[in-house]
């Protein structure tokens, strides 16, 4: 199950970001959503939810993208924990049946009370299936438990890149959008200028606030 999970995970990470600072560059945060949500993989899960909650600002946009990520990174260790209990005790299970045949043999060779070695010779090959057994359920799990591991590492540095990457993208101008508007979007505040529509009040001048659609 696992195997065919972290088939379906491999992605084109490198070019689904190329391409999508083309969109936002080009076409905006509108066809930005749209490119997300025609792929399905752990990256793209992350950077749609930053893309599609671009207005959180940067402090909030970098906790949902975290808190995304965490999300997929739970979904990708799923059963794992099985996986990696088996090769553990695996052969220490077949070490324990070694045991336990080996004290059988000794205990026929003690009822036996004569015979040599062909009595217990028997006992002791059926033991040591046990521990075969053990290592051949338990170097396969192990295998598989690394590698599972080591892909979601790397989905892991990836998802982290992409966040990064998507930080930035959202900083660039967009189709249509004034210096104002990119200023307010950027640095969280409004350049005022003094106007002919200001009202005074005392020591203060009151600037009425423009209001931005995205």
């Amino acid at each position: 199950e696992r195997l065919l999970f972290f088939r379906h995970t491999k992605f084109d990470t490198d070019g689904f970001m190329n391409s999508l600072y083309e969109t936002l560059r080009e076409s905006g945060l509108r066809r930005a959503v749209e490119l997300c949500k025609n792929y399905e993989a752990p990256v793209v899960t992350v950077v749609r939810s930053g893309v599609q909650n671009a207005k959180l600002g940067e402090k909030g946009l970098t906790d949902l993208m975290e808190a995304t990520a965490m999300k997929e990174k739970l979904k990708l260790e799923k059963y794992l924990n099985i996986l990696g209990t088996m090769g553990n005790i695996a052969p220490f299970i077949g070490l324990l049946g070694t045991v336990v045949g080996i004290m059988r043999a000794f205990q026929d060779l003690s009822n036996a009370g004569s015979g040599g070695p062909s009595v217990v010779a028997a006992g002791i090959a059926e033991a040591l299936l046990t521990t075969a057994a053990g290592l051949v359920v338990a170097i396969p799990s192990v295998v598989a438990y690394n590698y599972f591991q080591r892909r979601i590492a790397t989905l892991m540095v990836e998802m982290e890149a992409a966040m990064k990457m998507v930080q930035v993208y959202l900083l660039l101008p967009r189709p249509g959008e004034s210096q104002e508007e990119r200023h307010f979007r950027t640095h969280g505040q409004i350049r005022t200028r003094r106007t002919t529509d200001s009202v005074m009040y005392g020591n203060v001048e009151q600037v009425p606030q423009p209001e931005f659609g995205y």
